[in-house]
């Protein structure tokens, strides 16, 4: 039974893995075409950092990856801390709003944001509504549950009687919250905060509605290579993004790893002394 599920873990893995292994082959060939190698060179990765559209388009995505991830991780938390102080059956309803972003297909929440920028713009009486404001806005939109299902089980682990102690001990509300509740999620929304940078890195499907002419993405700007043969400094870029998502994710999940040990070895702790008491 254990070999029939390594095999199979190792099958899905495969499935998943090959496609970029061969985009990073792609990257390092000589030739055009995929299938045939023809020598080992880095000149489409020059051809990439010589590029006077990519990279410019490139570093639109990222701003607006940080911008967004930034405001999601403040608004996120914040939400957070609200619903893990509500009732049981309010907790019950928020979450459920919370989850409605993930499961609603992302053509659907796109064009609705779209409807709903152009009808904003119509009130406004703003012709080009579309542009940096409106993916900043659809950005955080989508980010935001990522973050709250991020913090949420952090302040389910967090002693809630640490806020009361810094309390008795002289800090103001305001100093108790930085000084030890963010302190004791601060795991959770390191890892919101990467999970929100990595999906509004490489959003497409919502961008596409929302963008405007004067502030385009680069996963929108890529759709339109795909129409005709992709150049070998395309499969370069999509290798370095690749390489640095998954080395996010490393990150967040090292960081998942050590605060679950730290808890472990804090609960060890106590319950020797109590052993000991």
């Amino acid at each position: 039974m254990k070999r029939a599920a390594g095999a199979f873990t190792f099958v899905i893995f495969l499935f998943l893995y090959v496609p970029m292994l061969v985009l990073a082959a792609a990257s390092i060939n000589r030739g055009s075409d995929v299938a045939v190698f023809k020598g080992f060179t880095l000149g489409n990765y020059s051809a990439l950092f010589k590029d006077g559209v990519l990279l410019p388009l490139l570093l639109n995505s990222v701003i607006l990856a940080l911008a967004s991830s930034l405001c999601a991780t403040v608004l996120g938390t914040s939400a957070a801390i609200g619903i893990s102080r509500m009732s049981p059956r309010l907790r019950r309803a928020a979450m459920s709003l919370t989850n409605i972003p993930l499961t609603n297909p992302e053509i659907v929440t796109g064009v609705s944001l779209a409807l709903l920028f152009a009808f904003a713009g119509r009130m406004l009486k703003i012709k080009n509504v579309m542009g940096f404001a409106t993916l900043l806005i659809a950005h955080v939109t989508f980010n935001l549950p990522y973050v709250i299902l991020s913090v949420l089980p952090k302040l389910r682990q967090m002693d809630r009687h640490l806020y009361e102690a810094a309390m008795d001990l002289g800090c103001t509300p305001l100093q108790a919250f930085f000084k030890v509740v963010l302190h004791e999620i601060m795991p959770g929304v390191i890892s919101g905060a990467l999970m929100a940078f990595t999906m509004s890195l490489d959003d497409f499907v919502i961008s596409y509605f929302v963008y405007g002419a004067e502030y385009v993405t680069l996963p929108v700007e890529i759709y339109n290579y795909t129409k005709k043969p992709l150049q070998p400094k395309i499969y370069a870029l999509f290798t370095l993004l690749f390489t640095a998502i998954l080395l996010l994710m490393i990150i967040m999940n090292i960081l998942q790893a050590r605060d679950v040990k730290k808890r472990a070895s804090g609960e060890s702790g106590a319950l020797r002394k109590r052993r000991l008491g």
